[in-house]
């Protein structure tokens, strides 16, 4: 009778131990999911995600390169626009439309005529 009663405490014992060691693993892998997704630098790149996404969609929206923009900035902002005349034959970069012909020469009106690039 001792001994059965001693299995019944040390399969109880572990059962517990079992189900406090499960919750513990989830609740990380849970905490972590969560963290990542309310943390402040996620948002941040989802929403230049968005914009991105807006800017390549449509060739209108004017691209701006700056002097102090960086590096990785600048090729970013360039692939875009390389993509836009790809996809659409024309974009705006830094105020000024630009369109590429069936060749695939790039070129700009000035005063109503075409210059090439």
């Amino acid at each position: 009778m001792k001994i059965v009663i001693v299995f019944l405490i040390l399969g109880f014992i572990f059962l517990v131990y079992k189900k406090i060691k499960s919750k513990n693993t989830k609740n990380l892998k849970l905490d972590k999911f969560k963290n990542k997704l309310q943390s402040t630098q996620t948002n941040i790149e989802r929403i230049f995600l968005r914009e991105e996404e807006k800017t390549f969609s449509n060739p209108n929206i004017n691209i701006y390169i700056g002097l102090y923009d960086n590096e990785e900035n600048i090729n970013r902002k360039s692939n875009i626009h390389r993509a836009r005349l790809s996809k659409f034959k024309k974009s705006k970069l830094n105020g000024e439309m630009i369109f590429q012909d069936d060749e695939q020469r790039i070129y700009k009106f000035n005063n109503g005529k075409k210059v090439y690039l």
